[in-house]
């Protein structure tokens, strides 16, 4: 079997995507975290875009394999893991998560924008945008997961964005999911899966916030 080890940063949600399907799968693997803001060279060498997550994938009598991009390490990990299968049978309802998928990468975009505002325009407009992706969620998904009892890579994919709105309302309450009842239940759910409680470092919640802090998150202002 292959000898499997992500490398990123504490704080990334993409690479908590990789985290969580290999637990959910009960495969083993490392992971190494490097500073981005000092971005070792032999990690340069590695990540054609020096950009984190990277999977560096060791076989026996071949020279290490780099993937990375986190959709393409999802795909990559489900062909190739033992394991519970993470994606429908149907190759429709593949590509319908594989959609979501994508959706879910840009609503960590909004929150990003949301987190990262510095003034009352930025952090309102980020909040519309944000909104209203979840209110898109909130008519699409099944419940207790995304496409009801079975949990899939979508979800794996949304835990690590929930996770981050969790954190910042650990400090200030957002409102953002009040009237949202799915998606509320969806988080409630996704937040005690032991593959999602265990995808992030324990310190997580302040390295997060200690990061918001340190770019002079407006949203942050609140509890101030």
């Amino acid at each position: 079997m292959s000898k499997l080890t992500l490398i990123s940063f504490p704080t990334c949600p993409f690479v908590q995507r990789a985290v969580i399907a290999l637990k959910e799968k009960g495969v083993p693997f490392d992971v190494v975290y490097i500073d981005l803001a000092n971005k070792p060279d032999w990690f340069l060498a590695l990540s054609p875009l020096g950009k984190v997550p990277v999977l560096k994938v060791e076989r026996d009598g071949k020279e290490p394999a780099i993937v990375f991009e986190s959709a393409v390490i999802l795909e990559y990990l489900e062909e190739t893991t033992p394991g519970a299968r993470l994606h429908p049978e149907d190759a429709l309802d593949r590509a319908q998560h594989r959609s979501w998928i994508e959706f879910g990468s840009q609503l960590l975009g909004d929150i990003w924008r949301y987190s990262a505002a510095k003034d009352q325009a930025e952090l309102d407009g980020a909040r519309e945008g944000l909104l209203a992706k979840l209110t898109r969620l909130e008519a699409t998904i099944v419940g207790p997961f995304f496409a009801g009892d079975t949990f899939s890579l979508v979800d794996a994919v949304y835990a690590p964005a929930f996770r981050q709105l969790d954190a910042i309302e650990s400090a200030v309450q957002t409102g953002l999911t009040d009237n949202l009842p799915k998606i509320s239940a969806w988080r409630r759910a996704l937040a005690s899966r032991p593959s999602v409680k265990d995808a992030a470092p324990a310190d997580f919640v302040d390295l997060y916030l200690n990061r918001l802090r340190g770019n002079d998150a407006l949203v942050l202002k609140a509890a101030a």
